[in-house]
Order: structure tokens, then sequence, then C-alpha cells
């Protein structure tokens, strides 16, 4: 028991440069938050669903996680910071790191039954602060989930989703996939190709625009008027 408890904590302290010790990771609420979901889990798994849902919320109480009791969830999760929500149906595998307020969520069928309508995080996934992940698809083994992206749709193996609806980065699965990724966003390359084409774009408008100008200022010099004459038909 103390050593699978070292090792959560551990795992712990290599994907957060904050606490100095284990010590302080004992007091990570995203800690005891997972720790009151294995209660929760087992009571849900034995249909004791009014008790669990009452570990459930006496956690959500104290942590500020809400963590669904039918929630399975693998070894060694990270939740960095609180409001983040995961659903009934939500499977998270293990090493995975969840930044603040970051949602899980469920469709809701239209025929009012419940089945698989949540997420599946496969192993070592990270999820930026304030994404949301929305219906019954799955994330694919070592992806990065970016900041404030919508992710409506499976995500392959290693691919880095920003934006809204997200979208895969340009950013290389080989050179990005193999250490962890802080908020699932890597910050020292371009992730965003219409952010580059949009400054193309503004250099060829002023570029344009000089010459425009350029022009116009030469027309004025020679007395030539700036402006198109309109012509008028004339009827014969």
């Amino acid at each position: 028991m103390f050593a699978r408890l070292n090792a959560y904590l551990d795992s712990i302290v290599a994907r957060d440069p904050a606490p100095r010790s284990r010590w302080e990771v004992l007091l990570y609420p995203g800690l005891w938050a997972v720790g009151w979901h294995r209660v929760a889990h087992r009571l849900f798994n034995a249909r004791l669903f009014f008790f669990a849902r009452a570990i459930q919320h006496f956690s959500r109480f104290l942590t500020g996680f809400e963590i669904h009791p039918g929630a399975k969830i693998g070894k060694h999760l990270f939740l960095e910071h609180g409001f983040i929500t995961i659903g009934e149906t939500a499977v998270i595998g293990d090493h995975v790191t969840i930044y603040p307020c970051v949602t899980l969520g469920g469709t809701n069928p239209t025929n009012g039954k419940g089945g698989k309508r949540h997420p599946t995080l496969e192993d070592n996934v990270i999820v930026g602060a304030g994404a949301q992940i929305l219906g019954p698809i799955t994330i694919g083994q070592r992806a990065r989930i970016g900041a404030n992206a919508v992710v409506t749709d499976d995500v392959p193996e290693g691919a880095t989703m920003v934006g809204v609806k997200a979208r895969s980065t340009l950013v290389k699965v080989e050179t990005w996939a193999k250490d962890f990724m802080p908020y699932g966003t890597p910050c020292k390359e371009p992730c965003e190709p219409s952010g580059q084409r949009i400054e193309e774009l503004e250099t060829k408008l002023a570029l344009l625009q000089a010459q425009l100008d350029e022009l116009i200022s030469e027309r004025s010099a020679e007395g030539a008027p700036t402006e198109p004459v309109s012509r008028k038909r004339t009827r014969s």
C-alpha cells in the first residue's frame, strides 16, 4: 500500500515543479479527490448508489472536483487544480494529467437512456486548462489537448489538438510526444498554422498599401486625377 502511494506521489512530483517533497503533495486537493473517488466507485459497483453519491458530494464540497462515482480511473491520475468535471461513463487510463476547469462531458441521448456518453482518455494523455472533451470519443495514448480546446471527435495517438473546434497542429509527434508537455500545449513552436497565414497576409497587405500610396503620390505630382473618372454612355 505505501509503495503504491509513494509511486503515486512521485509521479505527481515528476509532473509538477511546485512541491518540494511528497508531504506537500499529500495536501493537494486533487489527490484527495481521487482517493474519495476510489471509495465512491467501489460503492457504485456494489450498487450502493446513494452512499456512492453521498461520498461524491462530500468530496466535491472539500476539494472542488466533480467526479461521478461511475467513472473509471486508472493509476496515477494527476488533477492539477480544481473545477474539473468527470462524467459517469468516462474512462481514464494511467498517468493522465488534467489541468483546471476541464470537462469530460457527455451527450444527452434523445431516447433518455444512458449508455456510453462520456470520453475515454488513454494512457499518458495531457488535457490543458479549460479544455472541453465531449461525447463518447477516444483520446489516443500520449495525445495532448491544448488549453480551452473543444474536442468532439476521436483524437489519434500522439496528436496535439488546439482551438475551437479542436484540430491537430503541425507539431511533430516524434518531437513532442516523448516527454511530458505542461498544459498539453507546446509553447516554443508555432501551433496555429492559421496564425502564420494571417501574419503573411498582413505583410502582403502592408506592402500593397505602400505601393498604392507611392502610385497615388506620383500621379498627384504629375497633376493627374487620383480617383477613377466615371464613364457615361452616350446615345448616338
